[in-house]
């Protein structure tokens, strides 16, 4: 009988224990603070966040932070701005057309990754050079209408000097294939798609051939990273957490590429093979020198402001340092 009711306190016991820890692994995450990004499972530039989330170092700062597929950088820059996520990785396009348009719903603090090379135009069989596109259609989309507009300028050409046209990136390679453009510009792994959609045709040039690309060895659009405004004034210790495991990513993909990309293969529906062969045409960029990294991006995206404006694609042209915020970003 003895042996009975201590063998039923010890039961009794180790119930209580494992719903006691049941309780506090709830009210760890109930003092998580959440902070959902806006990211794409398309764009290799996304892995040091994935990498963060996977790997914990969000979670590790006391973040609660879930991807949100988002494939435009447009509708990436909405979420942001109505509050529905708190961060993302986007095209500087987007974020400098909300910047002309007066939106102070934002900060940017970082850029976490880069791929010059990367974007390019491929014309079909019989045009060897911009110059003979002259008065001919050729597709483009958002960044790689930069490019577009640098290989213009490179030669002495501009868009009025061809048929511009404006094609979803996924619809250019039928178009290109069945004759509907003559050319298109668009980034890997599309543009690797248009080459097999229309064999024998010509590359006629990178972003990395670009005014841009030539000054800031830049992709002409590269991503930025911002933040909710709101977010960083409401949870200044939140925002400098995100800020180190974010960085700490980046750090992490440098470091362990192979595990890196075993790690967030499941994102891309990808092989490991086939992220790290894609991750070795990137650069990552973490917390080594970051404020000098910096300070190249604000000085590029003030160039690009500037060609955005000249080609009256964006009404005015911002002071992109006004948007700028790091001072919650950790310094070594």
């Amino acid at each position: 009988m003895i042996r009975r009711a201590l063998i039923g306190g010890v039961v009794a016991g180790l119930i209580a224990v494992a719903g006691l820890g049941a309780g506090s692994a709830s009210a760890q995450q109930d003092r998580l603070v959440k902070a959902d990004v806006a990211g794409s499972t398309t764009w290799w530039g996304q892995i040091p966040i994935m990498v963060a989330i996977d790997k914990g170092f969000f979670r590790d700062a006391g973040l609660d932070v879930t991807l949100r597929p988002i494939i435009a950088s447009s509708d990436r820059m909405a979420a942001v701005a109505s509050g529905s996520v708190v961060f993302s990785n986007l095209g500087r396009i987007a974020v400098i057309s909300n910047m002309a348009r007066g939106d102070a719903s934002f900060w940017y603090f970082a850029n976490i990754d880069d791929s010059p090379g990367n974007e390019g135009c491929w014309a079909r069989p019989g045009f060897t050079s911009l110059a003979q596109l002259k008065g001919h259609k050729i597709a483009a989309n958002t960044s790689a209408e930069i490019t577009l507009d640098g290989l213009l300028r490179n030669a002495n050409m501009t868009e009025k000097d061809i048929q511009f046209v404006n094609l979803p990136p996924d619809q250019m390679a039928p178009a290109l294939a069945k004759g509907d453009v003559d050319a298109a510009c668009v980034w890997q792994p599309l543009l690797a798609g248009l080459q097999t959609a229309v064999p024998g045709g010509k590359l006629l040039g990178l972003d990395s051939d670009t005014p841009i690309g030539q000054k800031f060895h830049t992709m002409a659009s590269p991503d930025i990273v911002i933040i909710s405004r709101k977010f960083v004034q409401d949870n200044p210790t939140a925002a400098q957490g995100l800020a180190a495991a974010l960085l700490k990513g980046a750090d992490y993909a440098n470091a362990n590429p192979e595990d890196t990309a075993k790690t967030v293969a499941h994102y891309f529906r990808k092989s490991p093979d086939e992220v790290l062969a894609a991750m070795k045409t990137f650069k990552y960029f973490g917390t080594a020198g970051w404020p000098q990294h910096m300070q190249v991006q604000t000085a590029q995206m003030q160039y690009l402001a500037h060609v955005l404006s000249e080609s009256e694609k964006i009404p005015q042209e911002p002071d992109v340092s006004k948007w700028e915020n790091v001072s919650f970003v950790p310094r070594q």
